[in-house]
């Protein structure tokens, strides 16, 4: 397992002290350090910006994860890849790999025809049109989709409806959240058998996360498990184990 298990940043600015500008500043940083440490998928899950606002942060991290490719040789044999929640057509404009959808978004054969027209120019319906068709160049062909799921049901459906991987949770009970029922071990293994890579997310610590893949997940999603610690250092503990 050492090596070989996927790591997904999913960001959150709030955490951060500051004024909004200090905390998208330290954001984008540590955007930054988890592209150096070979993190595999960043999510930009900021909801609460404005459209235009969030588009915005989009591109300084795109710039971001570009500038840490290369000015750092990737220790793994794959790079950053930095997915926009729910939003393909901001994804689009900006550049990024991919999109992350809630549970109850749209599908993902849906947003691989929003990539798609988007590539050849033509903004799909009710998809604002992108503005840059430059950027779109720098996008990838074929969308990058995760999807947050929180029962097997639910990964099978994802998987059958093309998405690329799915985040099972919460595993574990969340500090923040003491009051949301965690699904647990063994209802992760379950999920685990879809057809696409699972990862989990909720609650894990260094000290749990191995309970996580044991239990058949492809690797780890977090906030606080990176945003709260030296990624590098995360990173290495959790491909060790």
């Amino acid at each position: 397992m050492a090596g070989s298990c996927f790591l997904y940043y999913i960001t959150d600015r709030a955490v951060f002290p500051g004024d909004e500008s200090a905390r998208r500043r330290r954001l984008l940083e540590k955007i930054a350090e988890a592209a150096r440490a070979g993190v595999d998928y960043i999510q930009l899950r900021e909801k609460d910006l404005p459209a235009r606002e969030l588009e915005q942060l989009a591109r300084e991290a795109v710039r971001a994860i570009r500038e840490a490719r290369r000015l750092t040789p990737d220790p793994w044999p794959r790079t950053t890849a930095l997915l926009i929640n729910s939003r393909s057509d901001i994804a689009l404009a900006v550049g990024a790999d991919g999109v992350h959808l809630r549970s109850d978004d749209i599908f993902p054969l849906e947003v691989r025809a929003i990539w798609e027209k988007g590539h050849v120019g033509t903004a799909a319906p009710g998809c604002p049109a992108v503005r840059s068709t430059a950027a779109v160049e720098t996008s990838l062909p074929h969308p990058l989709i995760g999807v947050s799921c929180h029962s097997p049901a639910e990964v099978d459906q994802a998987a059958a409806n093309g998405a690329t991987f799915a985040v099972f949770a919460p595993v574990f009970e969340k500090k923040d959240s003491p009051t949301t029922r965690p699904t647990g071990l063994a209802m992760l293994e379950q999920a685990c058998r879809a057809s696409i890579p699972v990862l989990a997310l909720g609650g894990i610590t260094l000290s749990n996360a191995s309970s996580c893949l044991a239990a058949g997940a492809a690797g780890i999603a977090a906030i606080r498990l990176f945003q709260e610690n030296d990624i590098a250092e995360t990173v290495r503990r959790l491909r060790s184990l």
